[in-house]
């Protein structure tokens, strides 16, 4: 089988969580950069990749880096490259997002419109036809300039794969199912331990930790596009993935894992959006502002993402809700807590320093991941927060 180099994109500060997700599928990595990791795979690990991954945005297969500096140049590396292997006479092909950064070459339009241009004239020499019906499967690009080098990917996942499927309802300044996953998965919480989030709007965060302990993979209940590249990936690899994702599922396992909302009809959302992931009988939502947030169980996990007052009214309302936010977090004294938050004073209101925080990037929002994590519990789940 074709060995190829796969591009995985992900949050900025999150690649160490993908390396380990893609390590664990059993792939090697070639490079770690900023916002994505490359790994080597075949045909399958573009199935296994898109339906089990749960912290990438998408999956790109890598065509080629070239250097270009002039659009001539562009013109000219882009018509070399093979593009006969991927697209068939009947595919449907453009370059579907373009990005520069530090390159002469800036403006995504025309990069675009020059490399479809660059494809088409190569595709017509190998083809030998002067015109394509682009009837057939998509086949989008997408190009990252960096200092003059552009890095090709081919498009496999087609809608971005934080789109699970499930959520239909959305609160204000939704977390992205991807970045909601790695943050959990950055933190020491497994299954069998509490996990609260007092402010779960739509319920990513519980639905995410939810299906984290379930075992259900993230891409089980969507299409991608490679499914009909049949002649790269075949159709055998994409029913294995499904196959094996729906053995993995086991939603009879026991679990305390929570959400609340001051509003009503939000969460009322957050259970409908988990019964649409099949999580909705390991959850419990409730109708609750974080001034109650209590728990009787010890060395629990608070994984949550507060307003941060995007209006001039909800800004005066904050130092009030984080010193709520602090008061409880006092009160779960063996507990960690974790915090994704655009508000830059949290840690004055919520009254203690974290142990660590980072900064990520929600959409263009620059937001800070604040990790109060609490004392470590007795027996074995002492071991799994060593190792």
């Amino acid at each position: 089988m074709k060995t190829m180099e796969l591009i995985a994109p992900c949050h900025f500060g999150m690649e160490a969580v993908l390396k380990r997700e893609i390590l664990d599928l059993g792939y090697e990595i070639s490079q770690v950069e900023d916002g994505r990791v490359t790994f080597l795979g075949d045909p399958e690990a573009v199935a296994y990749a898109n339906v089990f991954l749960r912290t990438t945005e998408r999956i790109l297969i890598k065509v080629a880096k070239i250097h270009a500096e002039t659009f001539d140049e562009l013109f000219e590396r882009t018509k070399e490259l093979p593009w006969e292997e991927y697209i068939p006479r009947d595919g449907k092909f453009w370059v579907a997002k373009a990005n520069s950064i530090k390159s002469k070459l800036f403006s995504p339009s025309d990069i675009q419109s020059i490399m479809k241009k660059a494809m088409v004239e190569r595709l017509k020499s190998v083809y030998h036809q002067e015109w394509f019906p682009e009837t057939g499967a998509s086949f989008p690009l997408r190009v990252a300039f960096l200092k003059n080098e552009a890095l090709i990917g081919l498009d496999t996942s087609g809608v971005s794969l934080h789109k699970r499927g499930y959520r239909q309802m959305t609160a204000k300044a939704p977390i992205t199912e991807t970045l909601a996953a790695a943050l959990i998965l950055l933190t020491p919480w497994k299954g069998d331990r509490i996990l609260v989030d007092p402010f779960c709007g739509s319920g990513t965060f519980p639905i995410e930790a939810a299906m984290i302990a379930a075992d259900m993979a993230p891409g089980m209940n969507r299409s991608f596009l490679a499914e009909e590249w049949k002649h790269l990936v075949p159709r055998k690899h994409w029913y294995q993935a499904m196959d094996e994702a729906a053995q993995r599922v086991n939603t009879e396992i026991h679990t305390d894992i929570q959400g609340y909302d001051i509003d009503g009809e939000i969460v009322k959302a957050a259970r409908a959006n988990a019964a649409m992931a099949g999580v909705d009988k390991l959850i419990h939502f409730q109708q609750r502002p974080v001034s109650e947030l209590r728990h009787s169980g010890k060395y629990g996990f608070v994984i949550t993402n507060p307003p941060y007052g995007e209006r001039l009214e909800e800004k005066e309302a904050l130092p009030a809700l984080y010193r709520q936010i602090g008061e409880a977090f006092d009160r779960l004294d063996t507990w960690s807590k974790y915090v994704i938050t655009a508000y830059e004073d949290a840690q004055r209101y919520i009254g203690k320093k974290a142990a660590k925080n980072r900064k990520i990037y929600n959409g263009m929002m620059k937001t800070y991941f604040y990790m109060f994590p609490g004392p470590k519990p007795p027996g074995k789940h002492r071991a799994e927060e060593d190792a």
